[in-house]
């Protein structure tokens, strides 16, 4: 049919059509070799630029030749550059020689982060260099050059380099870029266990990566594969690598130097990309001359000698502390034996004897110019209406003791009674469920002056109970925390020493001396002060409670009702937390970082609280926190520290937190503190806060009951509002120091205030806390001297805390950090001795003598 016929030939043509359309859409077809390559063999030169050109249907060969020397290393350099700008035809460079085979193609493509592209025109590969056995021997190689497109020209040219092996202690200067790194060899010479390699830069970008190699071809020296063996760094101005010999069989190694494509990882700003307006976001971007000069030096290490005198050095002088106690432990028990001896040769009682182990002083007779305590009732339940005793039955009924507080009490008359801790009872609360006595406590406790004797009225057996829980709950959480803190640096030290990958860790590379798996061995060691010391306070402590204990036994009418009353369980539990701080800070710089940054401060914050607590024990032995509610509070203050270093670098939201927390926490604990606890947290609070205020202020204007204590607490919330402040307004990037920074400023200023007020009262401070306390401020002020020193920080890239390494200052084994962890064990060590001894000078007096502030 007609109809159809045309109906037919109408679609032949559109699908023609169609056929042609689409052949005319596709890309061009790359250009196909006709038939077989012709390929062009030459003989080429060292020292020799060839400019040449080749296509899809041409193959160069070079053909280089040298003689290799057995007992000496020379470099090849092969150096090209081509000429053309088609990125999407490159030219392919393959180096064929002995044992190895180095292909690349130019222009070369590196990629960064979000798989970023970068085009380099230039590049140049050193060789690696076969081993030879004979004398003398010549080696060829050959450079072939090949592409797909249809004339590309390009630039050749091989030299040898010099320098190619690193001399000891000789610096040796050179430059590098991203598609033209370097490598060097380096022999051990004959007694050199170990060597560190220092590079340094006058410029910190770009960032670039340092190397160590074993002996093999071939050699990852590109960004993209550099980690892929050995052992590397990220570097802006320095680096530091130390090499031990029995980790290189060949007893050499190469010292790489590769510049990064980008800075992000260094601490660099990220570029814009892509670079110009228009292009496309897979067109890789050309970075033009981004090259880095670097200096390169390799220095032996300390021998095995000087081990063993550091570690011979740090048990003498922690031990030397052992040997001086025991010194004066025993020059003041002949002292103490032969004042008794003279004493009772007289036939009168000693008044004072005064030791590390052992005191006694003089009785005070007024405080701040007035009239003895007893004129304002001091002792007296009744303040001063009656000298009769008020009897105070145990719960038990196995005893009755006469408790009557008046100002001429004599130690006679207290010797002949009998000892609370002869009584049944052992609970806390036996006490204080008796209304009477609970009735006693509200008066007590809101008079205007208070003695120790009025807030040392529980059970001794119970408070010992009570105390001895702070012991024991700290050695529990130091095993709870300590096994797995243990297990996790071991984990963090082998992946590092697995990957070799040495960002991972933020040691002070200048001075980090290895020993068996451990990279900073120096570190560990110069934290066995802590643990040493440590010991050394519990068993001083052990030696006191004996010896009051004893004293107890015999009815030693000082032991029973003169004094601060002895409790030793949070003594215990300081000298538990300095051994731990040491054991924790010990794991912390196995491996220093940025995740596990608490294990340092943890313990840190513990003694500051746990001096503060016992401090304020000595002065209120009945009403001081109980281990659980401290230790919670402690837990807390770990909480947010974590928390602030995670998520609190910049927060804004945080820090209002924060500080509105620390603002409320200070008013809540200075209300606990001014009312001695006798007021309570309920929906009545505001309306009470608000009688005062109108009683007080308002209705009649009359200054606070207890002066003392409000002039404490004022400049208390003045300190800690102006840290929360600073806080808020600059939000330090260090927020676990800031942290405890504000710990630290508390027990100082609750110290500064305890020593003023002990003098005020008429007190004195005896030679050997006065001595403490002195020794203690100096070494302090070293040690942070020497803790601000900084010479590394997580808070930064591996890269830019590098910066801040310096070289050993001490036996050429010791940091400045080491020299912290020397002095503040020593200076935490005298701290403690100053909290135990601060008030031997009221041994001799009788506690409702004793003022409370």
């Amino acid at each position: 049919m007609p109809g159809a016929g045309a109906a037919a030939l109408a679609r032949g043509l559109l699908a023609r059509g169609l056929l042609a359309w689409a052949l005319l859409a596709l890309p061009p077809a790359l250009p196909q070799p006709h038939g077989r390559p012709q390929v062009e063999e030459k003989e080429a030169r060292f020292n020799t630029t060839y400019t040449d050109w080749v296509d899809a249907n041409l193959l160069n060969i070079y053909a280089f030749n040298h003689s290799v020397r057995r007992n000496r290393t020379e470099g090849v350099r092969v150096s090209v550059n081509v000429l053309s700008d088609r990125k999407d035809l490159p030219v392919l460079f393959v180096v064929r020689q002995k044992e190895a085979v180095v292909s690349f193609q130019v222009p070369l493509i590196l990629r960064g982060l979000y798989q970023r592209k970068y085009a380099y025109q230039e590049v140049s590969r050193t060789l690696c260099q076969p081993q030879t056995k004979a004398e003398v021997e010549t080696q060829h190689f050959y450079v072939d050059v090949s592409t797909l497109s249809l004339n590309t020209s390009y630039q050749l040219r091989v030299t040898h380099v010099e320098n190619f092996v690193l001399r000891t202690n000789e610096r040796f200067s050179f430059n590098a870029t991203a598609a033209q790194p370097q490598y060097f060899k380096y022999e051990f010479p004959k007694g050199v266990d170990s060597v560190i390699v220092k590079v340094t830069s006058a410029m910190a970008f770009p960032c670039s990566v340092i190397s160590i190699q074993d002996i093999l071809c071939p050699v990852y020296d590109l960004d993209n594969n550099v980690a892929f063996i050995g052992m590397y760094q990220t570097m802006t101005k320095k680096a530091a690598i130390t090499v031990q010999k029995k980790d290189f069989p060949s007893n050499s190694f190469y010292v790489v130097v590769v510049v990064k494509t980008e800075d992000e990882v260094c601490g660099g700003a990220l570029p814009y990309y892509p670079l110009s307006k228009n292009a496309s976001p897979d067109e890789p971007v050309d970075q033009h001359n981004r090259q880095k000069m670097l200096e390169v030096m390799v220095s032996p290490t300390i021998t095995s000698e000087a081990y063993v005198s550091s570690v011979l050095f740090c048990l003498g002088i922690f031990l030397s502390f052992y040997v001086l106690t025991l010194f004066i432990a025993c020059w003041e028990s002949c002292r103490q034996q032969k004042r008794k001896g003279l004493l009772a040769a007289m036939d009168s009682p000693s008044l004072d004897t005064a030791s590390l182990l052992g005191h006694a002083r003089s009785i005070p007779t007024s405080f701040l110019g007035h009239a003895p305590y007893d004129s304002y009732g001091y002792g007296s339940f009744g303040n001063g209406s009656s000298s009769s005793a008020e009897g105070v039955t145990d719960s038990m009924g196995s005893a009755e003791v006469s408790y009557g507080y008046t100002g001429e009490r004599s130690l006679e008359n207290v010797a002949g009674r009998p000892r609370l801790d002869s009584l049944s009872s052992i609970e806390e609360d036996d006490y204080d469920t008796l209304a009477d006595i609970d009735y006693d406590k509200n008066v007590i406790r809101t008079k205007q002056y208070l003695c120790v004797a009025d807030l040392a009225r529980k059970d001794k057996r119970v408070l010992r109970k009570k105390y001895q829980i702070y012991f024991w709950n700290i050695a529990t959480i130091a095993v709870f925390y300590a096994l797995p803190v243990i297990q996790l640096v071991i984990t963090y030290q082998t992946v590092v020493n697995v990957t070799g990958n040495q960002d991972i860790c933020y040691y002070n590379f200048l001075c980090a001396h290895p020993l068996g798996n451990l990279s900073a061995f120096n570190n560990i060691l110069s934290n066995l002060g802590y643990v040493l010391l440590g010991l050394l306070f519990l068993l001083i402590i052990l030696q006191r409670e004996i010896s009051y204990n004893r004293a107890l036994m015999r009815n030693d009418a000082h032991a029973l009702e003169c004094g601060i009353p002895k409790h030793f369980g949070l003594f215990y539990a300081m000298g538990t937390a300095l051994m731990m701080e040491g054991l924790l800070s010990a794991c912390y710089h196995v491996c220093p970082n940025y995740t596990n940054f608490q294990f340092d401060t943890s313990f840190m914050y513990m003694i500051a609280g746990l001096c503060m607590l016992k401090l304020y024990q000595k002065r209120h032995p009945d009403i001081n926190a109980s281990a659980y509610s401290a230790y919670a509070c402690l837990a807390l203050v770990i909480f947010f520290s974590v928390v602030g270093v995670v998520f609190g670098k910049g927060n804004t939201a945080f820090w209002i937190v924060f500080s509105v927390i620390h603002i409320v926490a200070t008013l809540l604990l200075s209300t606990q503190l001014y009312y001695m606890g006798r007021w309570k947290l309920d929906s009545g609070i505001l309306r009470r806060i608000l009688h005062v205020l109108y009683t007080d202020c308002v209705r009649q204007c009359s200054g606070p009951m207890y002066v003392d204590r409000m002039v404490l607490l004022v400049m208390g919330n003045i300190i800690n509002w102006s840290l929360a402040a600073y806080g808020l307004i600059v939000r330090p990037n260090d927020f676990a120091s800031y942290l405890l920074a504000i710990g630290i400023c508390n027990l100082l200023l609750y110290f500064a205030f305890y020593i003023i007020m002990k003098l005020r009262s008429g007190e004195r401070i005896k030679l050997i806390p006065f001595l403490c306390i002195i020794g203690t401020s100096v070494v302090w002020g070293f040690a942070l001297f020497f803790f601000f020193q900084g010479l590394s920080t997580w808070q930064k890239t591996p890269a830019e805390s590098r910066e801040h390494n310096r070289d050993c200052i001490l036996l050429d084994f010791f940091d400045d950090h080491d020299i912290w962890h020397f002095l503040s064990s020593i200076a935490m060590f005298g701290s403690f001795l100053v909290l135990l001894t601060l008030d031997d000078d009221l041994d001799c007096v009788q506690r409702d003598k004793i003022y409370v502030f």
